[in-house]
């Protein structure tokens, strides 16, 4: 009963994604279609950070890494010319895995505070790197000289093109985690957040399970970047600040830990909020902090835990 009360909210959900565009069409407020599709975007990125902090335990504190790597994949590539959208977003992907492969070999072999610093560590690395790159606008960053190109088949700089693929894309990553956490191999990650040592105790080890989730978790959040870069058509080190790994965590945190619809939620949540009350205010932080205290004190389970079917949503 609960399963389906969950599939009917997720539909419920996907249903008035899917009606953004022609409303806000209707309505002549186009800005909700950007503001959305911003939305979504960090939405793929919570979810894939949901992957090893909701169900492999790994509280990373560095998952911007991976969305500046795929955002400076895409931004480089067109530097020099390559406007192909599938090679840009291959590479992105390809070059996130890499990077959460090396970062996760070392980290993983730690828990606790150790593994959250190393996180960390190896992000401001990159970030700082990024800010070295002249070539690249360093600091001040640079403009994407060119959306990517699909050959005529989606045309980014078309707002409810680039909209519906990125819910496209949101659709297919949930999905994807899904089936991952109800696998056998989610159950190893899951097992081995549980009890590790028991783990060992009947047989596999935890270590390539929570690399291999970590690893695929850095490339979703690869797609990530390479959609943001797109959607701001600019591109900064910003991308990788220890800032934007703790506003992805706590939208994670905000929208229910080892959920599905969780993480979405809290982007929603967090990123509307702050929308609207800096439109309201220039000191809108001195709201929203109370306000996500509140959500937080009060909603222990997550925003996903007040929908139809509890927790598990």
């Amino acid at each position: 009963m609960r399963s389906r009360a969950r599939k009917l909210v997720l539909l419920a959900m996907l249903a008035l994604l899917v009606l953004v565009p022609p409303a806000a069409a209707l309505l002549h407020q186009l800005f909700y279609v950007d503001l959305l599709r911003r939305v979504m975007i960090f939405g793929i990125a919570a979810v894939s950070l949901d992957l090893i902090l909701g169900y492999g335990g790994m509280v990373s504190f560095g998952h911007a890494a991976y969305l500046g790597v795929g955002a400076y994949a895409v931004t480089v590539l067109a530097y020099y010319g390559i406007h192909d959208g599938l090679l840009q977003w291959a590479v992105a992907i390809g070059g996130s895995m890499l990077v959460a492969l090396a970062i996760g070999a070392v980290s993983i072999r730690t828990s606790g505070i150790y593994f959250i610093m190393i996180t960390l560590a190896f992000t401001q690395m990159l970030y700082y790197l990024g800010i070295s790159l002249d070539v690249f606008g360093g600091d001040n960053g640079m403009r994407l000289p060119e959306r990517s190109q699909f050959f005529g088949l989606i045309n980014l700089n078309n707002g409810t093109e680039f909209y519906y693929l990125v819910l496209t894309i949101l659709a297919a990553v949930v999905l994807l985690v899904q089936r991952l956490v109800e696998s056998r191999f989610g159950m190893a990650i899951r097992a081995a957040k549980s009890n590790e040592a028991r783990s060992r105790a009947i047989g596999f080890s935890p270590y390539p399970y929570k690399l291999a989730a970590f690893v695929i978790s850095g490339g979703i959040c690869g797609l990530a970047g390479a959609l943001l870069v797109n959607h701001t058509a600019y591109l900064t080190p910003d991308f990788m600040q220890w800032t934007r790994s703790g506003e992805i965590l706590f939208m994670v945190i905000l929208g229910g830990v080892g959920t599905t619809a969780g993480p979405v939620l809290g982007a929603f949540t967090l990123l509307v909020l702050e929308d609207v009350l800096s439109g309201w205010t220039e000191h809108w932080q001195i709201i929203l902090g109370p306000l996500l205290v509140l959500a937080v004190l009060f909603a222990k389970r997550g925003l996903a835990g007040l929908l139809p079917g509890g927790r598990g949503g």
